[in-house]
């Protein structure tokens, strides 16, 4: 197994030390959570690690299925900075959010929300194929204004587009996916995390209900061939979830 931990669990703290930890623990590959305090990172710092890399695009501030066009096409410049990043350091991936619709937006444009998000992600697809970048959507949890929680809905836009999903398997139990429902041939990338299927906790491997082990032979049967990124809430988690792969998978 191809196995990464993202840099989310040390967002507040300078970049390097996150990858000196991950590195540190044995993991091949680092997610670069690239946006805001690491929205500049230096592609000559990471490659003094020993690590291969995974990116995930902003997501705090930008909006892709932005009804104001200014914000919409701000957020796939954006994103595209992302993409080129990766062709800097010859990542393996980009992870995207498909977007979001405010309480306004979803009440009286929802449709239109989804039109334009659908159009930003050909475009962003299609930015990542002329790079040779593998450029993926994940799907969402279960709050109020996320898009494509609906797995199906966005594997069948993805299939379409010859794009490429993230599963995020913590938000596909938020939403209600067993096992079997969360696996799509258009998968990937992996984001892990543990929950009760009560909130997006990102909890370590264990500490909560889902069944990792069972889905990750799942997707092994599905000869799944992509990282399989821990995304946790601290460093603390990342060896915590680390351990616990090493003794049961």
């Amino acid at each position: 197994m191809k196995i990464g931990a993202s840099t989310l669990a040390g967002i507040e703290d300078k970049l390097e030390r996150a990858l000196e930890f991950i590195e540190s623990l044995g993991i091949e590959y680092a997610e670069i959570v690239h946006q805001y305090p690491h929205d500049n990172a230096d592609a000559e710092i990471l490659e003094s690690f020993n690590l291969k890399y995974s990116i995930h695009a902003p997501f705090m501030d930008v909006n892709i299925a932005a009804l104001q066009e200014k914000s919409r096409l701000n957020s796939i410049e954006q994103i595209k900075e992302s993409i080129d990043f990766a062709n800097e350091i010859n990542a393996e991936a980009v992870v995207v959010h498909p977007g979001l619709a405010s309480f306004l937006a979803n009440k009286y444009f929802s449709d239109t929300v989804y039109e334009f998000a659908n159009e930003s992600i050909k475009q962003i697809g299609d930015y990542g194929r002329d790079l040779g970048v593998l450029t993926t959507i994940e799907n969402m949890p279960a709050f109020d204004g996320m898009l494509y929680q609906n797995m199906k809905d966005l594997d069948e836009l993805l299939v379409s587009l010859d794009m490429s999903m993230t599963l995020d398997i913590g938000h596909a139990n938020h939403v209600g996916y067993s096992p079997d429902e969360m696996i799509f041939d258009s998968i990937k990338h992996i984001h892990m995390h543990d929950n009760f299927g009560d909130d997006d906790a990102h909890l370590s491997f264990g500490e909560g209900s889902i069944d990792l082990k069972g889905i990750t032979n799942r997707l092994q049967q599905k000869n799944y061939d992509g990282i399989y990124i821990i995304e946790v809430n601290d460093m603390d988690s990342i060896k915590k979830s680390y351990e616990y792969m090493k003794r049961n998978f």
